[in-house]
């Protein structure tokens, strides 16, 4: 897996640079700004870009930009936003294409393992949500969707699923057995009106779903 980072930080930086490649990981370029973010790209091809959202010069949003530039012009590229920050406008925007996206608040990483499994996740594809993230995204008020209609317990599996967990992890969260979450996961493909598609990956469409469901007004649904 080669990755290209993002940060402003030389400390944070350098020690992402020292403990991936404890792990294997090829670092192609570490840099500090996102115009730097942006060449390295284009030159190394990685397989996952890591970014802070705040980069010089005005440390706002420079990093997220530059991720919605990455994209769409380096679409086989991860992404995966690194920051102290939720900036749900833009984590928004990046989720309308959840493949291969992650988002993850720094504070809250303290295992290295559990780092580059994100890596793998959204180098592979799939999601890594921070549970944060999450509870950000999905505390706006929302439309009455086909969500609605989820029990709490499926809404928690969905949940769960946006973080990029596994169904065998999603099974240890809550001392259940694999078939149960199986049971759970179909019940909220039906309802969300997912069938079996030999083109469609259902568990990022369902994601989606959850995911979109933030960005309008209208009634919270009833526990």
């Amino acid at each position: 897996m080669r990755v290209v980072i993002a940060e402003d930080s030389a400390l944070l930086r350098d020690g992402l640079v020292q403990l991936l490649g404890l792990r294997q990981v090829e670092v192609a370029a570490a840099v500090r700004d996102a115009e730097a973010l942006l060449t390295a790209v284009a030159e190394h091809a990685p397989d996952v870009a890591v970014i802070d959202i705040r980069l010089p010069p005005t440390q706002t949003d420079e990093g997220v930009r530059a991720a919605l530039r990455l994209r769409a012009e380096h679409p086989g590229t991860g992404i995966l936003l690194f920051s102290q920050y939720v900036e749900t406008t833009y984590a928004t925007r990046l989720l309308g294409d959840p493949a291969g996206f992650g988002y993850l608040l720094k504070e809250r990483v303290v295992d290295i393992d559990e780092f580059v499994g994100a890596l793998e996740r959204v180098a592979g594809g799939g999601t890594a949500l921070d549970p944060e993230v999450v509870a950000q995204l999905f505390g706006a008020s929302r439309r009455t969707t086909a969500l609605d209609t989820l029990t709490r317990r499926e809404r928690e599996v969905l949940a769960l699923m946006a973080e990029g967990r596994t169904n065998q992890a999603i099974a240890a969260a809550f001392t259940v057995s694999d078939r149960a979450v199986e049971k759970h996961i179909a019940n909220i493909f039906a309802k969300l009106g997912l069938p079996p598609s030999e083109t469609g990956h259902r568990r990022v469409l369902a994601v989606l779903r959850h995911l979109e469901s933030a960005r309008g007004p209208g009634p919270t649904p009833r526990s």
